[in-house]
């Protein structure tokens, strides 16, 4: 995600199986992809570890479509929920994930349903979206994507949030059951750039929220 976590510091793990205990809030995943990364947060530093992507398991793999669009939009304000209540400069404050501010890792969910949109008509249709390795692998297309965002006003992030979210969940209600039924490759790409993506980033500013709130430090005091 930044340049405190560099390649050499990679191990391979294997992904969470439907069995093994839900990631406790200290296991950050930093990005969707075909090969999820799990940070494992520890003061002043970030340590990844390369997996396999982690099954739904039996009771998700039965959700209908509108039951998985509905288990998507709860998780989402969830999202919208951690930080509510935060000045404009918490918002934009560094350090909550790495040295991303909140404003920044709402750009980072903007950039992955942003990805869903552009590839998850291809997925449907039965075509391979290219690999990240073009632009030097997921974490360097993280940066690069950040980086564009990065003089983008608050509000103007804020803005491509809600209105990336609206574009999506309208695609979605378009696309037909079939996809949406077991572990298809829409529903995976569907699940890695959102409703798995959303949780992860939510923990981290709520995370943040407390350490804030504890130790009574913020840019607004």
């Amino acid at each position: 995600m930044s340049s405190t976590a560099s390649s050499s510091r990679l191990q391979k793990t294997r992904g969470q199986l439907a069995t093994d205990p839900a990631p406790s809030a200290s296991q950050v995943l930093t990005r969707p992809g075909r090969h999820s990364k799990m940070a494992y947060r520890r003061p002043g530093q970030f340590v990844m570890l390369a997996g396999k992507y982690q099954p739904e398991g039996d009771t998700l793999r039965i959700m209908d479509k509108q039951q998985l669009l509905k288990r998507l939009e709860t998780v989402w304000t969830a999202l919208k929920e951690s930080y509510t209540g935060l000045s404009d400069a918490q918002l934009l404050e560094p350090g909550v994930m790495g040295d991303w501010s909140v404003k920044e890792i709402l750009a980072h969910v903007t950039i992955w349903e942003e990805e869903a949109l552009k590839y998850l008509p291809k997925v449907s249709n039965g075509e391979k979206p290219p690999r990240y390795v073009q632009y030097g692998g997921i974490d360097a297309f993280n940066a690069q994507m950040i980086e564009q965002k990065r003089s983008l006003a608050l509000s103007e992030v804020l803005s491509q949030l809600d209105e990336t979210h609206r574009r999506l969940i309208n695609y979605l209600q378009s696309v037909s059951e079939e996809h949406f039924r077991g572990e298809t490759r829409f529903r995976h790409r569907l699940r890695l750039d959102t409703y798995s993506h959303y949780p992860l980033h939510a923990r981290a500013i709520q995370e943040w929220r407390e350490r804030v709130l504890k130790s009574g430090k913020s840019s607004s005091r």
